[in-house]
């Protein structure tokens, strides 16, 4: 009997021991960590850029047709709701589209873009439209001499985005510009400029 108890004593002891053992070692594991989703990227944000592209348009009230390469900056800030992304974009492009037909050459020197953004998004691939307001230069060259006028627009356009890190994107984008007509003197009436403009750039998100 009293070796009964006594095996019961050692037994029960065993017991306590492996608990508290299991205990210790549960109590210094490290913390389970879940892995993020594959659909975590994340659009929101500033971010700052560059873009490289061709341009091709037309003057109103003028058989010229301007077309040249363009290159120039953007600056946004993105806001993400789910897969909806809301956002705003600003650029400027210096731009070497002219054309010369008989005495006149128009050129577009340089243009920029002040516009809204929405698309939505699957993953890092984000497809968005645009539109707001358009500024830019349209100059005419005739017998030596040169007129410029500065004026506002619209353009709307499209495009696709691709995150290729979290800092890095890539994308291609098509915008339609159209600049308001200005009196020229040296043409003898108003002339207006309206373009397409395809371009590819990268942004670096804040």
């Amino acid at each position: 009997m009293k070796r009964l108890v006594v095996g019961a004593a050692a037994l029960v002891a065993g017991w306590t021991a492996s608990a508290e053992a299991a205990d210790m070692n549960y109590g210094g594991r490290a913390p389970y960590t879940v892995n993020q989703p594959l659909n975590a990227y994340s659009w929101a944000g500033p971010y700052l850029g560059g873009n490289i592209g061709y341009e091709w348009g037309s003057v109103d009230n003028n058989p010229s047709k301007p077309s040249g390469f363009v290159g120039g900056i953007q600056a946004g800030y993105n806001f993400q709701n789910g897969p909806w992304v809301f956002g705003v974009e600003g650029d400027i492009q210096a731009a070497g589209a002219d054309d010369t037909f008989a005495p006149w050459k128009f050129s577009n020197p340089w243009f920029g873009t002040l516009r809204g953004r929405a698309g939505y998004a699957f993953s890092n691939v984000l497809f968005y439209g645009t539109a707001g307001l358009a500024f830019g230069e349209l100059r005419a060259q005739t017998f030596g001499w040169t007129e410029s006028h500065t004026t506002a627009g619209w353009t709307i356009g499209a495009g696709a985005e691709v995150g290729l890190a979290p800092n890095w994107s890539a994308k291609l984008e098509y915008l339609y510009i159209d600049l308001s007509t200005s009196q020229f003197a040296i043409t003898g009436v108003s002339n207006g400029y309206s373009a397409s403009v395809v371009r590819a750039g990268v942004n670096y998100h804040f």
